[in-house]
């Protein structure tokens, strides 16, 4: 075989990810006839079809998977060198990026980066995103580490590494002084619920644990936002269902009270990186000093 044209392979990685030559031609700003002439000279090339047409759509053919494949890891480590030359080589500080899920508790991610604060030779920014921006900037080299509530598989297309954090269990919380159970009895039935939005993880738990006692709470307010699930627990009178650390603040100072904890539901927190041919170390620490300081409260 020839030498492999890194400039043709670089066009067929693009053209496989989008799925589509027009787009890919606007996306790379040539015309979608040299854009087919390139990736024609690639099949030539390596003597093999890389793309089928089924119904006007591009299609990989298996020699075109495994060309994806390699294509994925050969630019995805390009970029990740981009990145640390940009960044310095041997610098005194170091910037830590982390993406964060803009629903979930930031007094989780407090607790997570905690160890960081006051490190003079680390500088810590944190930007909040939806989880599919979070994984594209990731993926992009962006983030160095991405903290989310929802777990993400891995794909042909990225080898995504999601590592379990910790299991925070939900509580009922509320205002001091009301007299409730710790277990779901007639006293719940009289009062006001806020609850994370519908279809949340958190949410569909609950209502299965609503179904099994037949009971029927009396919502009041929903919220996907845990910031803002914690601003209406505070300043009603309604009952919220969350992961105590969001409201431990409040707890510590006698504001608000759990009253009980829910059996058998939890909310996951998840640490997620991608395969890089230099791990951050820095990342690394992060993550297992975090797991050593859940180890020793337990």
């Amino acid at each position: 075989m020839a030498k492999l044209n890194y400039h043709h392979l670089n066009y067929f990685w693009h053209v496989a990810k989008i799925g589509n030559l027009t787009k890919a031609a606007e996306a790379l700003h040539v015309s979608q006839s040299a854009l087919s002439v390139q990736i024609k000279l690639l099949e030539e090339s390596i003597g093999n079809q890389l793309f089928t047409r089924q119904n006007r759509k591009l299609l990989l053919t298996d020699a075109g998977n495994i060309t994806f494949s390699y294509a994925e890891s050969i630019f995805n480590i390009g970029d990740e060198l981009e990145a640390m030359l940009k960044n310095g080589l041997h610098k005194e500080s170091q910037t830590l990026k982390i993406g964060m899920l803009s629903t979930m508790s930031r007094n989780f991610v407090e607790v997570f980066v905690k160890p960081l604060m006051n490190n003079p030779k680390v500088k810590l920014n944190i930007a909040a995103r939806g989880q599919t921006n979070l994984l594209t900037e990731l993926a992009n080299h962006q983030f160095d580490l991405v903290l989310t509530n929802i777990e993400v598989s891995g794909t042909n297309k990225q080898l995504w590494q999601c590592q379990l954090l910790v299991q925070q269990p939900i509580s009922v919380i509320g205002a001091p002084g009301l007299k409730l159970s710790k277990k779901f009895n007639d006293d719940y039935k009289s009062l006001d619920w806020i609850l994370p939005a519908p279809g949340t993880p958190i949410r569909s738990a609950f209502d299965g644990l609503c179904a099994q006692y037949q009971f029927q709470p009396n919502v009041v307010g929903e919220a996907d936002d845990m910031a803002m699930l914690r601003l209406l627990a505070r300043d009603s009178n309604a009952l919220a269902v969350m992961p105590d650390v969001v409201v431990k603040d409040e707890i510590s100072a006698g504001t608000l009270t759990a009253y009980m904890t829910l059996p058998n539901i939890n909310e996951n927190f998840y640490a997620v990186t991608v395969k890089k041919h230099l791990a951050n170390t820095l990342v690394s620490e992060l993550i297992k000093d975090f797991a050593l300081q859940q180890n020793n409260a337990l």
